[in-house]
């Protein structure tokens, strides 16, 4: 069995698999419950990407289970050509995550939207080349900012808002937030996704990442959330490593 692990700062989300076949996933492990979970199962290789933990702290960790321990780095091999100016600066899990979107989908090319603290949307084609994209504020770090950089506006959540997307004319300071905020970010999905189209055609749009699920329903063009995109790439490239 094949063990994928996207280790942040604070939780750890896992994939174990059968050769390709995702078999169990787990959300929001805290770090004493990820090592606890790894000596249970006991699976023969590991991969992860993490910018918390070196692959030395990894190893030491896990070398009772098994040798067989990888973290996905700027040099590790995958099965994609990165047409990025600054490799050694590009996202594990933009990485993971657009080689998540090619297993998936292998006859169409993609826009990879990751919806966490920041934003990332990402171009991969058919012919397994990456060319990049975008890095943009997350949700949180927005409204995070109206309050940090002002005198008077609250720090709102967007847990807070009925149905994810509130209506677009706000008759309150807070529901013009929210609106400002949700609604912006609504429309700059819809019209980045449409200058992608002009760059790529047969595109297919994938999103993941926690708050993926208050847009994607609300935008123009067909889509797909997959919450286990990055696991999925993961696990294509260790078996490439392997391989």
């Amino acid at each position: 069995m094949n063990l994928t692990i996207d280790l942040g700062n604070t939780y750890a989300k896992t994939g174990l698999f059968e050769a390709d076949k995702l078999i169990e996933t787990n959300w929001k492990l805290s770090y004493d419950e990820l090592v606890n979970y790894v000596q249970t199962i006991r699976p023969q290789r590991i991969m992860v990407s993490s910018v918390s933990y070196s692959e030395e702290q990894l190893k030491e960790e896990f070398s009772d289970i098994t040798s067989e321990i990888y973290l996905l780095k700027n040099t590790t091999p995958v099965p994609l050509t990165k047409l990025y100016d600054t490799p050694e600066t590009l996202g594990a899990d933009r990485v993971a995550a657009a080689i998540g979107a090619r297993v998936l989908y292998p006859q169409n090319n993609c826009v990879v939207i990751d919806m966490g603290t920041c934003i990332t949307y990402d171009l991969v084609d058919i012919e397994d080349n990456f060319h990049g994209g975008i890095i943009s504020p997350g949700v949180r770090m927005r409204f995070k900012a109206m309050n940090t950089f002002t005198q008077r506006l609250p720090l709102l959540e967007p847990d807070g808002i009925p149905d994810g997307i509130p209506t677009l004319i706000g008759k309150s300071t807070k529901h013009a937030m929210q609106s400002g905020v949700m609604n912006g970010l609504l429309a700059e999905i819809n019209g980045l996704i449409e200058e992608y189209n002009k760059v790529l055609t047969n595109i297919n749009v994938i999103f993941c990442g926690g708050d993926a699920s208050n847009f994607a329903n609300r935008i123009k063009y067909p889509n797909f959330v997959i919450p286990e995109l990055v696991l999925i790439g993961l696990n294509r490239i260790l078996e490439y490593n392997v391989k």
